[in-house]
């Protein structure tokens, strides 16, 4: 899972403590970490005041300090996957990158590593939009951000507009799929499909020194040890 307290850092607590004498302190991260738990493990149906209270162990008046309403909640982890998810995604994409199969393998982060792109949470995002015009239409806002981003990246390794429009749909939808699949692959059947990847995305072979820092980055990710 992403590090919620450096993500949530920004929303600063409110003037007054809401805890009482005798009480759990809460914090507005706290209200956060539990909705976004509840959002991926259950849906956004299960994203209740009263729910959340009883599990952070604090009175349903509480919540009030932080939040104007459920939906102000919800608007900020619409507004957290955006601001990892989508961003993420984005970054990678912009990443300097000396080939193409270097780019690609930039963006491939994201799949490996839930610290630049948490895939269950965007799965559960996806289902909330199955649901939801309004959040349908955000998630779509998204879907062009982040494929206008893989178009750029092609783009600037000099494939012809039609075609970087292409690669990029093609990576990204494949990603998207991939992900929602769940195959829950080995390590190293992923790394060893690296090269074909590489190539049915680019038309171009992957370069070993490409290839074997994009390995080493995937075993650190699988030892826990980040980037």
């Amino acid at each position: 899972m992403v590090d919620k307290a450096v993500l949530f850092a920004a929303d600063p607590p409110p003037a007054q403590a809401e805890a009482q004498p005798g009480k759990a302190k809460v914090r507005r991260l706290d209200w956060l970490s539990a909705a976004l738990d509840r959002l991926v493990s259950d849906g956004v149906d299960s994203v209740k005041v009263l729910s959340l209270s009883a599990r952070l162990g604090v009175s349903r008046s509480s919540f009030y300090w932080y939040f104007k309403s459920r939906q102000d909640l919800l608007d900020a982890l619409l507004a957290h996957w955006q601001n990892t998810n989508t961003a993420g995604l984005v970054g990678q994409a912009e990443q300097p990158a000396a080939t193409i199969t270097e780019a690609v393998c930039n963006v491939f982060h994201c799949v490996f590593d839930p610290a630049l792109f948490d895939t269950a949470l965007d799965y559960a995002v996806r289902d909330w939009a199955r649901r939801s015009a309004r959040v349908r239409a955000i998630v779509e806002a998204s879907d062009r951000s982040r494929l206008a981003a893989l178009v750029a990246m092609f783009a600037r390794f000099g494939y012809r507009d039609d075609e970087a429009v292409t690669r990029a749909r093609v990576l990204y939808y494949m990603q998207i799929g991939y992900s929602d699949a769940d195959l829950r692959e080995p390590l190293e059947a992923r790394l060893r499909l690296l090269p074909g990847y590489l190539y049915c995305f680019t038309g171009r072979h992957g370069q070993p020194d490409e290839l074997a820092a994009f390995h080493a980055f995937a075993n650190r990710v699988a030892r826990g040890e980040g980037q």
